[in-house]
């Protein structure tokens, strides 16, 4: 199904770990977004953008606005498939299954509180990987260093937290060059390091995780919000109506 022209997956938690497992087990190197407002509106003002997230193997409902959409468009029971809440849910699927996870971004210190808390609460859990890139574009040799350094750890699920659309660029240009699969978590890493506040449970049902975020980081995302959350109401409702409800493909 696509929501405005992003094709985002009829899926579940089950289903997409389901399916990040299997890829894993066969060593094959994928990418997987996680679509929220944000990252719906990127992609439907860059044409560049929309192409990164059109190739990649999987795209989850991560906002509860998308979730809506969809049901009104033809699929009734969708559910939400959160980017932090994959994550979590991955390091345990990972553990049960015996395969090797890492993580790529976020600060030094948010990653080393980010493992530690994982390593204590699934001590299963094989993490054969971590790395605080630097807040500066990459060398080629710096970028064939780190490539090399990932397939060696023997990291089968990556996950990526280095905000969108940085994330998602990332992993494109990656992919059939990191032997993993790897999925974009947004600000998972600072959300399970205890750096970040998450919204509670009943906000993110209501769909105003935004301006729980909004009251903690108003200066960093006041644009953001402002400037999408509008034209992403309107331009849904369009896509709607035009459609007369009916499945978008």
């Amino acid at each position: 199904m696509k929501i405005l022209g992003v094709p985002v997956q009829a899926t579940s938690y089950q289903a997409a770990i389901a399916q990040i497992i299997a890829w894993a087990e066969k060593n094959e190197s994928r990418y997987v977004c996680a679509a929220n407002v944000h990252m719906v509106m990127e992609a439907h003002d860059s044409p560049e953008f929309m192409e990164v997230v059109k190739h990649s193997d999987l795209v989850t409902p991560d906002g509860m606005p998308l979730v809506w959409a969809m049901r009104r468009l033809g699929v009734p029971e969708q559910e939400r498939v959160y980017g932090p809440e994959l994550a979590i849910r991955l390091v345990e699927a990972s553990a049960q299954s015996s395969i090797p996870i890492g993580f790529y971004g976020g600060s030094p210190e948010v990653l080393e509180r980010l493992v530690n808390k994982i390593r204590k609460e699934y001590p299963s859990a094989e993490i054969a990987y971590s790395f605080s890139p630097p807040f500066r574009p990459t060398s080629s040799e710096e970028d064939a260093q780190i490539i090399h350094e990932i397939n060696a750890s023997g990291v089968r699920i990556l996950l990526v937290g280095l905000g969108c659309p940085k994330q998602e660029e990332w992993m494109a240009r990656h992919k059939d060059k990191i032997e993993a699969v790897m999925i974009g978590v947004g600000a998972a890493f600072d959300f399970h390091a205890g750096a970040k506040p998450q919204a509670p449970a009943w906000m993110q049902k209501r769909g105003l995780e935004w301006l729980h975020r909004l009251t903690h980081e108003p200066r960093r995302l006041w644009k953001r919000y402002l400037y999408n959350n509008p034209r992403f109401i309107i331009l849904v409702l369009s896509q709607i109506f035009l459609n007369g409800e009916r499945p978008a493909t």
